[in-house]
């Protein structure tokens, strides 16, 4: 119980910042056409904020099976490579099932927690982690939809923005804490830009630049700055 609810109060943040964005998507989906239910499903059983506007937009313009899947699956990928990462460090009694549940929740910002508590991560953590993120995330798009277009075109903006400033929030405290952390990050913020801007790679997609970008950085910080291996020395020598 106590690992539930430092998770839960690990994860109070989170559920605050995905509120004002889900708010934003509940907006975003009922101008769409999407009923309120239709809204608030989709966020029931999704915890994307790029993957669902996209999906939406795919809705809105009658595209296909295959126009939403490819999208979606271009979005989302990078968190296979973080499910992956992430799965290496719960504890060992984290099972497949349980395993599902994290790979459903582990979003950018629940990820990044995650991976910056200190040992392993329990599945009663982890759970108290996503449990208010969820939360946040549906019932703010439910206010949303229902609210519809009754809030200026300016305070929508306003609230989208929620995310970036909770995403940096997360990220700054390990980057004065760890000048190494502090290098990759510029690395990925200059490889970001390099693709943004130069004409060369206007191609990539915004998942694909976001999967460059944190494999890139990624390799070159183990490269770079591998983590050394921690052993214990009691003083005593082994024989052979």
């Amino acid at each position: 119980m106590k690992q539930f609810l430092q998770g839960i109060k690990d994860g109070s943040p989170i559920g605050i910042g995905y509120f004002s964005v889900s708010f934003t998507f509940g907006l975003a989906a009922a101008s769409s056409g999407l009923g309120w239910w239709e809204a608030l499903l989709v966020s029931m059983m999704n915890m994307t904020s790029a993957g669902q506007f996209a999906g939406i937009t795919v809705m809105a313009a009658a595209g296909s099976y295959l126009e939403m899947a490819v999208s979606q699956f271009v979005i989302n990928l990078r968190y296979a490579l973080m499910s992956i990462s992430l799965s290496q460090k719960v504890e060992s009694r984290f099972g497949a099932g349980k395993k599902l549940i994290l790979g459903f929740a582990n979003t950018d910002e629940i990820f990044a927690v995650a991976m910056s508590r200190e040992g392993e991560v329990s599945s009663r953590y982890f759970a108290g982690l996503a449990s208010l993120p969820y939360l946040g995330w549906t019932v703010g798009t439910l206010v949303g939809a229902v609210c519809g277009n009754i809030l200026p075109k300016q305070v929508s903006d306003a609230l989208g923005l929620a995310i970036y400033g909770m995403f940096i929030a997360i990220i700054v405290p390990a980057m004065k804490k760890n000048g190494k952390i502090l290098k990759m990050v510029i690395l990925a913020v200059v490889l970001s830009c390099c693709i943004c801007y130069i004409p060369l790679f206007g191609g990539i997609s915004q998942g694909f630049a976001i999967i460059i970008c944190a494999v890139a950085a990624s390799a070159v910080g183990a490269i770079c700055f591998p983590m050394e291996e921690e052993t214990e020395n009691n003083g005593q020598e082994e024989t052979q």
